[in-house]
């Protein structure tokens, strides 16, 4: 079973965020916010299969794409509509708020 939050590299993070709805978890290993955020995006990536795509940049080992986006504070998540940012959140969250928050672009 292919995993349902892909960890993207430099070179196929913009064939991922290219077309439809990607949301982008921005975080890092160190970051004790974005581990617990993870079951989260994970339990999110199933609710809306299909209707968005869950990828995401570890940020030490993708500092290129973190600047491109103005990663500054993690986590991140930026959702992606045809490749051009649509909404960025910062900080983690209840799965119940973050699914509401998505539900507003669906």
């Amino acid at each position: 079973m292919a995993e349902k939050v892909k960890e993207l590299s430099a070179n196929e993070f913009n064939d991922f965020v290219k077309s439809g709805f990607v949301l982008v978890d921005f975080f890092a290993e160190w970051c004790m916010p974005c581990l617990m955020m993870a079951p989260i995006v994970k339990e999110l990536a199933e609710l809306f299969e299909g209707e968005i795509k869950f990828g995401k940049v570890n940020v030490s080992d993708n500092e290129i794409i973190a600047e491109r986006f103005n990663v500054s504070s993690i986590p991140n998540f930026t959702l992606f509509k045809d490749g051009k940012i649509v909404k960025s959140f910062v900080g983690a969250m209840s799965a119940e708020d973050f699914e509401e928050k998505l539900r507003e672009f669906l």
